[in-house]
C-alpha cells in the first residue's frame, strides 16, 4: 500500500496534456504520406495514433505499417517535416500556463515526461513551459511511456519519492504510465481522448479544465484513506 497524502511532486504528459499538438502532427503525418504516394490521414483518425511515440503514430498511419515497402522512406520525411514545422499550430491549452504558474508558486516541483524526442521536449519546455525544471523525452536506452522509466528518472532528476507525486496526462498510455509508476494519475478531459474511453481503461480521477487540476491534487492530499495503486 502507498499513501499519497503529502503531494508535493507533479509530473506531467506533454500532448494532449500541455500542449495542443495534433494538427502540427497531422500535416506531418499527411506531408509524408502524400510525399511516398499513400492516401491521406484525417484528423481524428492520427488523434488516434498518438500517444506511443512519432515511429509508433507511423506504423498506424501508413498502410500495412512497418511492412510497407516504404515505411522508413515515410518515417523519415515525417521526422524531417516534422523538426521544421511542430510550431506551426501548436500551442499551450488555454489556462495551462496559469497552472503551471500557480503550482510553482505554491512549492511544487514540476516535470514533463512525453514520448517525443528528447530534444525536442526541452526546445517546447522552454518555449512554453520555463516553470518546468525537469523534463525528459524519448532517448536512446530508455524505454519509452508506458513503462515508468521517463517518471522515474524525473523523479530522481527532482529528488523525489513517488510517494510524493502526481500523474497528470490525457491518454490510456499515460494511466498505464502512473500504474507502472506506481503514482495517482489525474486524467484531464481537454486532451486527445473522451471520458469514455479514459473510464474504459481505468480512470477515476479527471479535470475538465486546468482549474480543476489543483481542486484535484488537493482531494487526493486531504483524502484519510489510502489510495493503492494497482500494478
Amino acid at each position: 500500500m502507498e499513501t499519497h497524502n503529502k503531494i508535493d511532486t507533479v509530473i506531467f504528459d506533454l500532448d494532449g496534456t500541455l500542449l495542443y499538438t495534433l494538427e502540427d502532427l497531422t500535416d506531418a503525418t499527411n506531408y509524408a504520406l502524400a510525399a511516398c504516394g499513400m492516401p491521406l490521414r484525417a484528423l481524428d483518425e492520427v488523434r488516434q495514433f498518438v500517444g506511443n511515440g512519432i515511429r509508433n503514430l507511423m506504423r498506424r498511419a501508413v498502410p500495412d505499417g512497418e511492412d510497407n515497402p516504404r515505411f522508413e522512406e515515410a518515417f523519415t520525411v515525417f521526422r524531417g517535416y516534422y523538426q521544421d514545422h511542430c510550431n506551426d499550430k501548436t500551442r499551450a491549452y488555454e489556462g495551462v500556463q496559469a497552472l503551471l504558474a500557480q503550482l510553482k508558486e505554491q512549492g511544487y516541483a514540476l516535470a514533463i515526461v512525453s514520448n517525443k524526442v528528447d530534444a525536442a521536449v526541452k526546445a517546447l519546455r522552454d518555449k512554453y513551459f520555463k516553470e518546468v525544471s525537469v523534463a525528459i523525452g524519448d532517448r536512446e536506452g530508455m524505454a519509452r511511456k508506458p513503462a515508468p522509466d521517463s517518471v522515474e528518472l524525473a523523479l530522481r532528476e527532482l529528488g523525489k519519492q513517488k510517494e510524493q507525486a502526481v500523474y497528470i496526462g490525457d491518454s490510456d498510455v499515460d494511466l498505464q504510465t502512473a500504474v507502472n509508476a506506481g503514482l495517482p494519475c489525474i486524467s484531464v478531459l481537454w486532451g486527445f481522448r473522451d471520458k469514455a474511453f479514459l473510464v474504459e481503461h481505468g480512470a477515476s480521477i479527471f479535470a475538465k479544465s486546468p482549474r480543476e487540476v489543483i481542486d484535484q491534487i488537493q482531494n487526493i492530499k486531504d483524502s484519510n484513506k489510502k489510495i493503492v495503486i494497482k500494478r
